[in-house]
């Protein structure tokens, strides 16, 4: 099955836009735990069994395992392996490059990691995009608007009177089709959705920053409509405050943010 419609049966099943996201990092989770790969990949484990009924997607961002080389690496792979196939698997992998190799990276992605999807950055133009949109049951998600601070830097600079990420969106938008092409645009920016789906309102929209980064869900959800979209929570769920039984609070904000995220 494509990945876009693996995503929309998802989202039309559990009624939520709920996407975990697997930030491990050593010096954060319990003590339990090994300060090694194999204690990545046993917490990454808990976490899956204690949020797998209640999201549809996990996002694994590359650089909290790519810091510890080959081990880290080794726990990489092993995260892929212990998500449910059934769920989604964006690689947060910010890749891109010219286009051999884009080329070598998707095919790490798509081919040695199996990933429904990844995040790349488009700004070294179309030819560093198009290995990714061979894989033509994948999903790409364009880095548009991000959640930091530095996104005014660039990303909403104007060029003709026109905010670069918006030019990113258009260009890109007609290039590739929409079940192919989704946009990483931070939840710390609800306005900006709202004008964004305005332009693709039928492409996916990966929605970081809500949690730790301060994204309000309300604003972020009256912006994106109806339209797919996927809500990542990372440090929120996985690094849970207050005192009892770890994974049980972890469960409890899943709970909370799987139901806050309930679409009809």
């Amino acid at each position: 099955m494509a990945a876009f419609q693996k995503l929309i049966d998802l989202i039309k099943e559990k009624k939520t836009l709920l996407c975990v996201g697997l930030d491990t990092d050593l010096d954060k989770i319990p003590e339990v735990f090994p300060k090694n790969s194999s204690g990545i990949t046993e917490f990454n484990k808990e976490i899956i069994v204690s949020t797998k009924d209640l999201a549809i997607a996990y996002k694994i961002n590359f650089a909290f395992y790519e810091q510890y080389g080959v081990a880290g690496y080794k726990a990489l792979y092993d995260t892929f392996k212990a998500i449910p196939p059934s769920h989604f698997v964006i690689a947060d992998a910010k890749r891109g490059d010219i286009g051999n190799t884009s080329m070598a990276y998707a095919k790490s992605i798509f081919d040695y990691f199996n990933a429904d999807s990844i995040t790349v950055n488009p700004y070294m133009g179309y030819d560093s995009l198009s290995p990714f949109f061979h894989y033509k049951d994948k999903i790409i998600f364009i880095l548009a608007l991000t959640s930091n601070q530095g996104a005014f830097d660039y990303q909403k600079q104007k060029i003709n009177n026109e905010e670069l990420y918006k030019l990113v969106i258009k260009k890109t938008s007609v290039s590739y089709n929409f079940e192919q092409t989704g946009y990483v645009v931070g939840g710390t920016h609800p306005e900006e959705i709202g004008e964004i789906r305005k332009l693709v309102p039928r492409h996916l929209l990966l929605i970081p920053g809500i949690g730790a980064q301060g994204g309000n869900i309300d604003s972020v959800l009256k912006a994106n409509g109806n339209s797919p979209a996927v809500v990542n929570v990372s440090r929120a769920i996985i690094y849970p405050d207050g005192s009892g039984d770890y994974f049980e609070r972890v469960r409890n904000k899943a709970e909370y943010y799987s139901k806050a995220l309930q679409i009809l």
